[in-house]
């Protein structure tokens, strides 16, 4: 059973999936920061630093006034987080994008890669040795 067990890990799928998992968790870090670190706060500038994160509707419970998300919900109270949700919404589609176009530029490289060098055109190089010999050959027999 270990040795079956040892031919499974050893098999390149395994390995692959691994090795996937764990650089899709680093690249999923370095998007993060790229949407949270530079993108919102871009975005921030030209929507006036809108925020729709503390938008939220009390269905049941006592909430004082004004109070900031995770304020209400340390009250107990049942809450409504329609702003987190659009917030989470708006991220999502920015990460998407960012992500679409990283992999249509991986993609583009890629091709550029697979692309076979273009084959340089055919240059006259006179007679071949075998030509020139067939030439003095029969210019001696005449």
């Amino acid at each position: 059973m270990l040795s079956e067990f040892k031919d499974f890990i050893a098999k390149g799928n395994v390995m692959d999936m691994a090795v996937g998992i764990i650089i899709g968790a680093a690249f999923t870090a370095i998007v993060t920061s790229l949407v949270g670190d530079l993108i919102n706060p871009i975005i921030g500038l030209f929507t006036g630093g809108v925020d729709f994160t503390n938008n939220y509707a009390v269905l049941s419970g006592d909430v004082p006034e004004g109070a900031s998300l995770e304020a209400a919900r340390e009250t107990g109270a049942s809450i409504f987080a329609y702003g987190a949700f659009i917030m989470a919404v708006i991220n999502f589609l920015i990460i998407a994008f960012v992500v679409f176009m990283l992999v249509r530029y991986v993609n583009k490289v890629k091709a550029m890669a697979e692309k076979p060098d273009e084959v340089a055109p055919e240059v006259e190089t006179g007679p071949s040795e075998l030509d020139v010999l067939l030439e003095i050959r029969d210019s001696l027999k005449k």
